[in-house]
């Protein structure tokens, strides 16, 4: 008779959880999948036979499986967590906004035999918030800029091309990112992306980073490696700060270009590629060609396609949105509650120019966090110089929002000065600006220079 009544009970159990809505799955301790509903199957598109007994993020494809990932931490430490905003990738390679709940799977004695976690899918819901607040987004990128807009409207277009790119942007406006989307939608999606810094690395490193070398290249080569070029077969490969290397090195990037084909340090058969390759830069590249520092044949050669990131100081409208991001990723990943930011505090963010773009205004909230545990951001939890001045000896009482705009962008430059040697090529380098502005600016802020600006020691350097 017990037994009648705990199949009764295991029975109706089955029945609610394949009649909702909701997704649901369950884990054993091995992360193997032991359980999933109907409703799982429809939106991941994924049959229960090839679900079950296979690990959840090989089936359950979500953007927290490699990192904060819900169910792990409730696993690790008991710890239920509710309506969770992730997106996971489906059978058909569509991206779907979900929420997602967590607990710990008991069995009638106690014991813990594993992790349940649901889902629902928040398509409709997410299409009505970009209708909403009319942002519109493309990857891992969010904007209501109108300068944006035109840049996501055309993107899937370029996506499925396999032309060469190449991406122009400030320092932090965020070029990886774009090339990441660009991937993502491509047809080579499923292949590797491969980022590498060109101007980080003198050219003998970057050649045998790019291309590989062969045992007995140089004294160190004791076994054969492969360069970015093979590890991306299929796939993408991002040049990034191209206007940085040598033109040297130009010439037999633009041989690769041409031939599709390269030759490792120390080999002797040329090996063929099958490589998109994305090219990004924060220089004027044209300018560059003018004064002998970057080579017309190249730049012809990569700019099939030429998108262009606009500065945070010209898209401030998506200072809120970008904010909200960064908020909600802190708090997953600090363990934090910050409710938001508020009003005189997000005046300061949305008055100030950001010479270091997206990524300088992460930066900012990040530092927020550390003062701010939960609540709302407030202007005693943002860095230094975001604030008025007003205690200092020799500085005027700033009285505008003008006027803070103005202190701020200063006084980020001339730290910048003092951080490169008051080289002021370096210092345009860092801030993401043309050497020119950078001595447009020094001019009007009046900001005095030494005698020796740092330039004479670059050269020699050279």
């Amino acid at each position: 008779m017990v037994k009648q009544k705990k199949a009764a009970v295991v029975d109706a159990t089955e029945i609610i959880l394949e009649s909702i809505s909701d997704g649901v799955f369950t884990v054993n301790h091995e992360w193997r999948i032991t359980s999933f509903n109907r409703a799982a199957e429809e939106i991941t598109g994924i049959p229960r036979s090839d679900a079950i007994g296979n690990f959840c993020w090989d089936v359950f494809r979500s953007n927290l499986c490699k990192e904060g990932c819900p169910l792990r931490e409730t696993m690790k430490g008991g710890r239920s967590f509710v309506s969770v905003s992730a997106f996971i990738i489906n059978k058909n390679k569509k991206r779907i906004p979900i929420s997602l709940s967590t607990a710990l799977l008991y069995n009638e004695q106690g014991d813990i035999l594993g992790g349940v976690e649901t889902f629902r899918d928040n398509s409709v819901v997410e299409e009505l918030r970009r209708e909403l607040n009319g942002s519109f987004r493309q990857g891992d990128m969010i904007s209501r800029s109108r300068l944006m807009k035109k840049i996501f409207t055309i993107l899937p277009k370029i996506a499925k091309s396999d032309s060469t790119v190449l991406i122009e942007g400030d320092t932090g406006t965020g070029k990886e990112v774009l090339a990441r989307a660009l991937h993502d939608q491509s047809l080579r999606r499923e292949k590797p992306f491969i980022a590498i810094n060109c101007g980080a690395l003198p050219d003998t490193l970057l050649e045998s980073e790019l291309f590989g070398y062969k045992a007995g290249a140089f004294t160190d080569a004791v076994r054969d490696k492969p360069g970015y070029f093979t590890m991306a077969e299929g796939g993408t490969i991002m040049l990034d700060e191209l206007g940085e290397t040598s033109p040297a090195f130009q010439v037999k990037l633009l041989r690769v270009l041409e031939e599709r084909e390269f030759q490792p340090l120390g080999g002797v058969h040329k090996q063929r590629i099958n490589v998109r390759i994305i090219a990004a830069t924060n220089r004027d590249l044209e300018a560059l060609i003018e004064q002998g520092y970057f080579r017309q044949d190249l730049f012809y050669r990569i700019n099939i396609v030429r998108l262009q990131l606009p500065a945070l100081r010209k898209r401030k409208e998506d200072i809120p949105l970008l904010i909200e991001r960064f908020i909600d990723k802190l708090n997953r990943l600090q363990d934090k509650a910050v409710t938001g930011i508020d009003a005189e505090a997000m005046s300061w963010l949305m008055s100030y120019d950001y010479p270091g773009n997206i990524r300088q205004l992460e930066n900012i909230i990040e530092h927020a966090f550390i003062l701010c545990s939960d609540g709302e951001i407030g202007t005693r939890h943002l860095p230094g110089y975001l604030a008025v001045a007003t205690a200092q000896p020799g500085v005027a009482q700033l009285s505008s929002i003008q006027d803070i705009r103005q202190f701020s962008e200063e006084e980020a430059i001339l730290k910048a000065l003092q951080r490169n040697g008051y080289n002021r090529l370096a210092t345009a380098r860092e801030l993401g600006m043309h050497k020119t502005t950078l001595f447009r600016k020094i001019k009007k802020f009046n900001i005095r220079l030494p005698d020796a600006d740092g330039r004479s020691a670059l050269s020699s350097k050279a």
